[in-house]
């Protein structure tokens, strides 16, 4: 008999920016695990083609198009969450991106240096999203005393690589966030816990040709020899959100075939 403490049926969960890639890999999961998912993403250009296809999959979810940078549309997020159940169990933080340019143009180069706005674009979709989603969906759980926050960095939070000085700075911070906030919330019986995925190109939304050479390039440059699934960070975050792990907090799981340690 599979072990309860694996279960997750019935739990109430926000995914962020779950339209495609690794946040459409977790939001999959939680569904086809029994779990009422709400799937958030600043347009329904992706979104509304993912619900139809839960639906007719029978693993219904919750759409809902909003910005997770913006606190206003957090608020309605967490409406809608506790008009539709009640509660909020598990919160995931998805969103990321980055921008690759140098912070300073090497000399004799023709390169562009990283703007001021693109800076803060960087900051807030892959590290201030996350300190907002904390904070609309922070005093519920800790009222409840119960709650999972599970935040997706990346191998960029253990690795820095040329130019990409602002999301790897990003992903390093969001660890930390994720740190002092399991230090903060542990006394009213909530965890929170980090994944740091590699590379988990999605066949459904990217182009084939560069989907094709990157699962060619991970062959060499990925211990493991492949790039991941993005089922698997589902899986993972699964875990994450059942009792199974309710001894884990503060942690920074990576799972990138070995990526942050070649």
């Amino acid at each position: 008999m599979f072990p309860s403490e694996f279960d997750v049926t019935g739990k109430t969960v926000i995914v962020t920016g779950a339209a495609r890639g690794i946040g459409k890999g977790i939001a999959r999961v939680f569904a086809e695990a029994g779990a009422q998912v709400m799937v958030t993403s600043l347009t329904d250009r992706y979104l509304t083609p993912l619900a139809e296809e839960m639906e007719a999959a029978g693993h219904p979810i919750l759409p809902l198009t909003a910005d997770a940078t913006n606190s206003g549309d957090w608020q309605r997020t967490v409406d809608t969450a506790m008009d539709a159940w009640g509660r909020i169990d598990v919160l995931v933080n998805n969103l990321g991106d980055a921008i690759r340019k140098p912070l300073v143009p090497p000399p004799g180069s023709d390169g562009t240096p990283i703007t001021d706005e693109e800076w803060r674009f960087v900051l807030d979709i892959n590290l201030t999203e996350a300190f907002m989603g904390c904070r609309a969906v922070g005093q519920h759980m800790l009222e409840r005393g119960s709650g999972r926050v599970i935040n997706i960095s990346g191998f960029a939070a253990r690795k820095g690589s040329p130019e990409m000085l602002v999301y790897s700075a990003a992903k390093a911070g969001l660890a930390r966030l994720t740190q002092t906030l399991a230090l903060e919330w542990a006394p009213y019986g909530v965890t929170v816990n980090c994944i740091a995925p590699g590379i988990f190109p999605d066949p459904e939304t990217g182009e084939p040709d560069r989907i094709a050479a990157s699962r060619e390039n991970a062959k060499t440059t990925v211990p493991l020899g492949r790039v991941g699934e993005l089922r698997e960070v589902g899986l993972l975050a699964v875990y994450l959100a059942s009792d199974a792990s309710a001894y884990m907090t503060g942690e920074t799981l990576y799972i990138d075939g070995g990526l942050s340690h070649a």
